[in-house]
């Protein structure tokens, strides 16, 4: 029996109450569905009308003082420098050799202080790398307990925000604080889902009374409270990747096709050299969309072949799609290949050779953000 000891949202005792299924998700117990109908209708719920995530696992960093976001954007990939204060944004934060050691948002307060949310198993790294690298006078401190975020996703989201009287006309990406019940949030308009969404930033103790007001307040929309499976087949459809499966160490964004992320007339960042060579040279593998043929649900690590037999790659992150009914995967195939959209590849499915498309993601209609 394992002597590990998960760490646990503060909202974990209300996640028990809604009889929640809970996973391991980087340390975090963590819910994966709840027993109100499982993930397909929790997906469902987002798609189609509102539903709210416990997302506290994911890390929370502050990087403060003289010049922080100048500092940020010598080590960070995307470029700060496009985007103004109350704006947050995608970026990377690479290894020299090019792979990703996490991908995170970057909220930018002030030239002096940017709030990070890495992903959770990856955050003691983060704040490590950059303590090890920032100037005298910048301040980079863990607050991993300190917040919770709430996810609240769907059609309806904005009606929901309204209804508890947040702030929810909002430009994607930008991020507002605002009071609520006497405590300062941060309310940004980002998400995972593909869908029109906010992510609520709220002190660690006072998460509670917020995710109690959703669900009351949500209950005229809809809502339904949703787990990390969830999260996981709606991200999928969009073709977004998760960190530990479509990113790496190991891959590339130049290979997991993120090179959108990464400002490439920067001096300096980590990982520029190795990252611009391969961008030049053209990565030996790229991250492709498969859609199933026929009834077979890919899953990570099966081994991807061209009709023929020669094997092409493998599935980094498979499912079945609740939206369009079929199974769905992020592959990452050898380029040489020269598969084109449309074309027909075969993936070990427990053994079984089951018949894919390639295609270009996301795998549902990009409208809907």
């Amino acid at each position: 029996m394992s002597d590990v000891v998960s760490l646990q949202s503060p909202l974990h005792s209300r996640h028990e109450a809604l009889g929640a299924k809970f996973s391991d998700f980087g340390g975090w117990s963590m819910p994966l569905e709840y027993s109100g109908g499982g993930v397909v209708a929790e997906h469902t719920a987002v798609r189609e009308r509102v539903g709210i995530f416990d997302v506290s696992h994911l890390g929370k960093a502050s990087v403060t003082g003289a010049g922080a976001a100048a500092f940020l954007d010598t080590v960070l990939s995307n470029a700060l420098t496009r985007i103004a204060p109350g704006k947050a944004q995608y970026t990377l934060l690479c290894a020299e050799t090019g792979g990703v050691v996490d991908d995170l948002i970057a909220y930018l307060r002030s030239d002096d202080d940017v709030f990070l949310v890495p992903n959770a198993a990856n955050t003691p790294e983060v704040v490590r790398i950059l303590k090890s690298v920032a100037p005298e006078g910048i301040h980079v401190v863990d607050q991993h307990r300190d917040y919770a975020v709430l996810a609240v996703q769907g059609p309806q989201s904005a009606a929901l925000l309204d209804a508890l009287h947040l702030p929810s006309d909002l430009d994607y990406m930008s991020f507002v604080t605002a009071e609520f019940g006497g405590v300062e949030i941060t309310v940004c308009r980002t998400g995972y889902t593909g869908e029109h969404g906010y992510e609520l930033v709220v002190p660690w103790d006072h998460a509670g009374r917020v995710w109690d007001d959703l669900l009351t307040q949500g209950a005229q929309f809809g809502v339904l409270p949703c787990g990390l499976g969830a999260r996981d087949t709606l991200r999928t459809e969009m073709g977004y990747p998760l960190h530990g499966q479509d990113l790496s160490l190991d891959i590339s964004p130049v290979q997991a096709k993120a090179g959108w992320a990464v400002g490439w007339a920067k001096p300096a960042f980590h990982g520029r050299e190795a990252l611009i060579a391969e961008k030049e040279s053209g990565p030996s593998r790229r991250m492709v969309g498969l859609v199933s043929l026929e009834r077979a649900i890919p899953r990570q690590h099966m081994a991807v072949t061209s009709l023929d037999g020669a094997f092409l790659g493998e599935v980094t992150s498979g499912t079945f799609s609740p939206t369009r009914k079929v199974g769905i995967a992020l592959a990452l195939l050898a380029t040489s290949a020269g598969l084109v959209d449309g074309e027909e590849v075969l993936v070990d499915v427990r053994g079984r050779s089951a018949r894919f498309a390639v295609t270009t993601p996301p795998f549902i209609d990009r409208s809907t953000r």
